[in-house]
């Protein structure tokens, strides 16, 4: 095989893989997003009129949001190949003016309001994608009426449990299961548009600037709805790391837009005809004969979009631990080759809590649509604010060009956005509170590891001072090669001076080391390890890892050259400071911001396997610091 026809296969597979994992969300939008635009909430009736207004507001949304905004030019801002709200944060950060704290610490604050508000996203959206689905069901006979909450539980129940194998294991069925998704609406579409053509005047944009004039305050309810079909817009740029952004242009446009133009369309078309028969919208496209199986296909759909919101959950929560944004916590690889692959188990257990408790709250996908879209569309408007920043940092964009596209796409985020708040006192109040809650740890845990770094701070040794000491008192050298943990490259580790002060002794090869995060998703291996040597024969070693990264301290190690060392597992002990914190004076943090952090940080994953530490070579030598 040519390399040129090998590069086409990987590609094709890249595209088909990107259908399964980027365009879950938003492809099963379909099954309830023009439903809800005509809740009786609302209060638009599905006359001729509004059915092409609204068909219009959702072509012309997907049009301008996803195809212009996010494909054309937020996937151009990716952070080596990585992509999403951290990603893009981290990207402004680096080109601020050195010294700028305040505006690193509101772009961190945006970082991780961002990433509580897209995991709170993964709890919603496996409880609609799957409810709307099983309610395909009551179109074939109302008798499946009282069965639809159980069965949807068995599904979600069996779908978290699950996680553990990992994305690689089944991604290969993915694509084409999507693939066969999108031509069914598509032609399912097609087929309601032959029937009734008169819908195609929604390809007018006008007949949607209609429809809100028309409708006044009525339309803005409706443009909440609306977003619904744009809520796995985020996730095209979230994904960027995994297939690039070629694959995910050519499967939006090659498959995906039409498919979703035409379902949409196709709807409109229905609902001409059949003005009464708005509720399960979708699954009346379909012939009697074809209804099970379009369910059971729905139903595969939404677990497949359910697997890809709830998969990007743990990339998100493993990047916020390696950012600093969240304690040390249990991440496990399950893939050896795609390092975005991570199954983090406390985050699927809390997602699980949720959605089930979702379901079981509100019971219909309708009662649950009221609290979807919130998440999403705040962080969309993130997105917009941070992408004008960086088109003037960056790109250095001309102000003419940026200020009209910035404020176009700024107009509509911000309508969407405030369109879903109103959903708040309808049941959006629990997204909001769930992300709120995780806003208030991460901030605390942020916070609380500065306040902590600056107690220990205050109590540094210099290296020089140390070296100093030493050579009047020379300790008893032992043959082996020690390796002190430190947070802080700059001075001198509490487990060392412990381990001197009981011990009278230092090995011949000491090695202090900080193990660092950087806001870029991979560290060459080469720029990996960066030593300097000290008075009294240290050796201060700074360590790199991305955000995208697991920190593996005993491998990066063989990968130090220092004179005099050469990495022996069996030689190599690792000293660890298992620190315990006390709650003192009310300075720095409220009270009970310190006792959640103490918290947090008591219950933190040991370093031991966090750094990938050979657990038989490890000593922990305790200290406390009073906050």
């Amino acid at each position: 095989m040519t390399d040129s026809a090998q590069a086409k296969r990987s590609g094709l597979a890249l595209s088909v893989g990107a259908l399964g994992v980027v365009f879950g969300d938003i492809g099963t939008s379909p099954i309830y997003a023009l439903r809800e635009c005509f809740s009786p909430a609302h209060g638009v009736p599905a006359a001729n009129e509004n059915v092409v207004g609204i068909v219009s507001l959702l072509i012309w949304s997907l049009s301008l949001v996803v195809c212009v905004k996010y494909l054309g030019i937020v996937l151009r801002a990716d952070n080596k190949g990585e992509g999403g709200i951290l990603a893009l944060v981290a990207l402004v950060a680096r080109r601020l003016p050195k010294g700028s704290a305040r505006r690193a610490s509101f772009l961190a604050v945006l970082g991780i309001l961002g990433a509580a508000l897209l995991l709170s996203d993964g709890m919603i959206t496996p409880a609609v994608s799957v409810l709307s689905a099983i309610e395909g069901l009551e179109v074939i006979t109302p008798r499946f009426g009282p069965y639809i909450v159980p069965l949807s539980l068995l599904v979600l129940v069996a779908l978290f449990p699950a996680q553990h194998r990992g994305t690689a294991k089944v991604g290969g069925i993915f694509g084409p299961i999507i693939s066969i998704w999108f031509l069914t609406i598509g032609a399912l579409g097609l087929t309601a548009i032959a029937r009734s053509p008169g819908i195609l005047a929604a390809l007018n944009p006008l007949e949607a600037a209609g429809f809100v004039v028309r409708n006044g305050r009525l339309s803005f309810g409706v443009l909440g709805s609306v977003f619904l079909a744009l809520t796995g817009a985020e996730v095209l740029y979230a994904d960027l790391g995994h297939f690039g952004a070629a694959p995910i242009r050519r499967s939006w446009f090659c498959l995906v837009y039409p498919a979703l133009l035409l379902s949409y369309v196709g709807q409109g078309a229905f609902l001409l005809a059949h003005p009464g028969e708005v509720e399960n919208l979708f699954f009346r496209l379909a012939p009697a004969w074809a209804h099970y199986p379009l369910v059971i296909l729905a139903t595969a759909a939404t677990i497949i979009a359910s697997q890809a919101v709830i998969s990007g959950a743990f990339s998100l929560a493993h990047q916020a631990v390696q950012l600093g944004f969240w304690p040390r916590i249990h991440v496990r690889h399950t893939s050896s080759r795609t390092i975005g692959q991570v199954y983090v188990p406390m985050v699927n257990a809390t997602l699980l809590l949720g959605t089930v408790g979702l379901v079981l709250a509100f019971k219909s996908s309708s009662r649950l649509s009221n609290a979807y879209g919130i998440a999403v569309s705040a962080t969309m408007l993130m997105t917009s604010c941070l992408m004008i920043v960086l088109a003037r940092k960056a790109a250095r964009v001309s102000l003419w060009i940026v200020v009209p596209v910035g404020i176009l796409f700024l107009l509509m985020d911000l309508s969407f956005f405030l369109s879903n708040a109103v959903k708040i006192v309808s049941g959006g109040w629990i997204v909001v509170a769930f992300a709120a809650a995780l806003f208030i740890l991460m901030k605390t845990w942020m916070d609380g590891r500065k306040l902590f770094s600056r107690k220990i701070e205050a109590f540094r040794i210099d290296p020089e001072t140390f070296g100093a000491s030493l050579a009047l008192n020379p300790p008893h050298l032992v043959p082996g090669t020690a390796v002190f943990l430190t947070a802080d490259p700059k001075g001198i580790p509490k487990a060392l001076l412990h381990n001197l002060k009981h011990n009278k002794i230092l090995h011949e090869m000491t090695i202090v080391l900080s193990v660092q995060t950087v806001d870029e998703p991979r560290i060459d291996e080469s720029a990996r390890i960066a030593a300097r040597g000290s008075a009294g024969g240290l050796w201060f070693v700074v360590m790199r890892f991305g955000y995208s990264e697991t920190p593996d301290v005993p491998k990066a190690l063989k990968g130090l050259r220092i004179p005099g060392f050469a990495h022996d597992d069996m030689k190599t002990s690792y000293f660890l400071g298992r620190e315990s914190i006390t709650v003192g004076r009310k300075d720095g943090m409220a009270h009970w911001r310190k006792r959640l952090f103490a918290f947090l940080f008591e219950n933190a994953v040991n370093p031991t396997e966090f750094y990938r530490l050979p657990i038989d070579s490890v000593v922990s030598l305790g200290s406390r610091t009073e906050l």
